[in-house]
């Protein structure tokens, strides 16, 4: 079945709980390793997630009150403010994560039917409806939880979001068809993550 708005909000709840027990779990040595994502430690992750929670906060805005506020200014801030936050302590990187999540739920929370109907654009230049903001911080929030390398895996997502991210992923990567396997390890192969499947080309890192 089609994912739908209120999936999509349901998997950003339950994403954003799974990333907040991880990150809360690791001191100050541990948030300096490395993620899963090529050249990021763990705290340039955290940080590419809680940025990712203001910017979408900004097409929120945008919803609400018609005004156009891109994700970013630009790439390069983007960028910037990434590596600007790897270098904070891993106690200001959770409280950075932990309230901009809230902070996105909130303005979610208040947005009427007509503003979630509002078109806004992303950062790829996609204009898609306000309803699509959910979706695209589910994303982010669980797949980054799988990459903070402790332990979790795309196993322990519920399998209505891994076959919404096969769907996504999959029109994303303009792929014809999919590899045979367990429903984890092809959303690992279409992400670009590790996984068990043999035969498959590298398709490199998505999201």
């Amino acid at each position: 079945m089609p994912r739908t708005h209120v999936d999509s909000l349901k998997w950003v709840e339950h994403g954003t709980k799974l990333l907040a027990t991880q990150v809360a779990a690791l001191d100050e040595p541990a948030m300096t390793e490395p993620s899963a994502l090529p050249g990021w430690t763990r705290k340039h992750l955290v940080a590419h997630v809680a940025a990712n929670a203001d910017a979408l906060g900004n097409l929120v805005h945008w919803a609400r009150t018609g005004e156009r506020t891109p994700m970013y200014s630009s790439m390069d801030q983007r960028n910037a403010d990434i590596e600007s936050g790897a270098k904070l302590s891993a106690t200001q990187l959770a409280a950075w994560m932990n309230g901009s999540a809230r902070n996105l739920a909130a303005a979610m929370d208040a947005l009427t039917t007509e503003q979630w109907r509002a078109e806004v654009v992303t950062a790829q230049g996609r204009t898609v409806s306000a309803t699509e903001i959910p979706w695209l911080r589910a994303r982010e929030v669980c797949v980054h939880a799988v990459d903070l390398r402790t332990g979790l895996a795309f196993a322990d997502l519920s399998d209505g979001f891994l076959s919404a991210l096969a769907v996504d992923t999959q029109a994303k990567r303009g792929l014809v068809g999919l590899p045979d396997g367990p429903r984890p390890e092809v959303v690992a192969y279409l992400t670009g993550r590790p996984h068990s499947l043999a035969g498959v080309p590298d398709l490199g890192p998505w999201l």
